[in-house]
């Protein structure tokens, strides 16, 4: 069976070009205009998509941190009102939805809770993903699942055992797992890409992501090597811009030069047949001139 999933008009898998996501997030900082230029600016680096992040702020955040006093743009206010001066409204996503249809790219969004789902249902989303932090949210994955959309599922901050667990709700059909480290920003010794190996064996029949959170781009570019089918990394106009993300997110120049990364990548993994190659026979007739004249590596003391 084909390790791939599809997202809109896109097969995401085995044997097809790596599936490269630019998360916006809460990078938009509640600013609609200023997500429609880090849209702009995906469309421009040339993923295939970029993502939100839909939350109820009442459910999504813990009650103990409601009252908690945070330093923001808009003053020292409490984190819940925080929370909700960053989360997008109906009218929000609809001009996210129509400006994204314009520019021609995909968008769908991360769900932090049960009602998110039914929010991002009224857009047709093309796929659902589930963050990390809800991957032991067995109710909201059973919710997600029921929509019948594929689901790409983030496996930071979990056991195997919370893994398999969260698999067993989901099933395997239709189903994406990423690897990743939830620290942002994350240091290389803790990205441990050979679990993209690992996931792909405990789950043939699944494919297998990685999302990104390290400063840098080699290593994303590595684990499309390792197999990584879909990379997503934070994005951002400005890694000094205001905001918990920013400072692990790749600016418009750098997620450009990422996809150029994976490009090549993708091109130099080849298929794992050796052949002689067309531009090798100029230097094999040079170098191997011994090959029909066996005495002429002797003459010359060729090595």
């Amino acid at each position: 069976m084909t390790r791939r999933i599809r997202i809109g008009n896109r097969w995401v898998g085995e044997g097809q070009p790596t599936y490269i996501v630019a998360e916006i997030g809460i990078n938009h900082n509640g600013d609609l205009e200023l997500a429609k230029r880090m849209i702009d600016a995906a469309v421009w680096a040339g993923v295939d998509a970029v993502k939100f992040q839909k939350r109820t702020p009442e459910i999504a955040t813990p009650k103990e941190m409601w009252n908690k006093m945070r330093e923001t743009p808009w003053g020292y206010i409490p984190y819940i009102e925080y929370r909700r001066k960053v989360e997008f409204g109906a009218e929000e996503y609809r001009e996210i939805d129509r400006y994204c249809r314009e520019r021609g790219i995909t968008w769908f969004a991360s769900v932090w809770d049960e009602p998110s789902v039914d929010f991002l249902e009224a857009f047709d989303p093309p796929v659902y993903k589930i963050p990390s932090a809800a991957l032991t949210d067995h109710g909201l994955l059973r919710k997600v699942r029921a929509t019948g959309r594929p689901v790409v599922l983030s496996t930071g901050m979990s056991t195997m055992d919370e893994i398999r667990a969260a698999v067993e709700v989901l099933g395997t059909e239709d189903l994406l797992l990423m690897h990743t480290t939830s620290t942002y920003p994350a240091e290389p010794s803790e990205l441990n890409l050979r679990m993209i190996q690992t996931l792909a064996r405990e789950f043939p029949t699944v494919p297998i992501g990685y999302s990104g959170h390290e400063v840098g781009l080699v290593t994303t570019a590595v684990a499309v090597a390792l197999g990584a089918v879909m990379v997503e990394r934070h994005f951002t106009l400005d890694r000094a811009m205001w905001g918990s993300d920013q400072a692990a997110s790749v600016e418009p120049g750098g997620m450009a030069k990422l996809v150029k990364y994976i490009r090549v990548t993708e091109q130099a993994l080849g298929d794992g047949v050796k052949r002689v190659y067309e531009s090798e026979l100029p230097a094999m007739r040079k170098l191997r001139r011994y090959i029909t004249n066996p005495h002429v590596r002797f003459k010359q003391g060729g090595a």
